[in-house]
């Protein structure tokens, strides 16, 4: 799935499974990478203003660039975009609580952030 497609199949995928699996080693099935992906470009599209690594970029920046994407899908995947919580189902519960109101945006932005800082990518600033 290297030459992933993004959404409806428009275009080549900003981070390919195969980056995801070898260059930053993930562990999520190419279907959950998939899923999770559009969700972690916006966030860290948001963090930088760029929805791609751009040309201009040394490949340091373009690697902290798509491990950011890739930490955010990993966040994504695991928390989805709502509130961190639990579940029950009967006697079974399963909790994956963080902070009390912290939700699966924030977790994704703060691992985005953890693979950008030093690189100078990160919006600081007024748009």
């Amino acid at each position: 799935m290297d030459g992933a497609t993004g959404a409806a199949g428009r275009g080549p995928a900003p981070v390919s499974y195969g980056f995801y699996l070898d260059g930053y080693g993930g562990a999520l099935s190419a279907e959950a990478f998939a899923e999770a992906l559009p969700a972690a470009v916006r966030c860290v599209g948001a963090l930088t203003g760029a929805r791609d690594a751009r040309e201009e970029w040394d490949e340091d920046q373009a690697g902290a660039w798509r491990r950011a994407v890739c930490a955010a899908a990993d966040a994504f995947a695991e928390y989805g975009e709502g509130r961190v919580g639990g579940f029950s189902v009967g006697s079974f519960s399963v909790t994956n609580y963080r902070d009390e109101g912290t939700t699966g945006s924030e977790v994704a932005r703060e691992a985005a952030l953890a693979e950008l800082a030093g690189t100078g990518l990160a919006f600081a600033g007024v748009r």
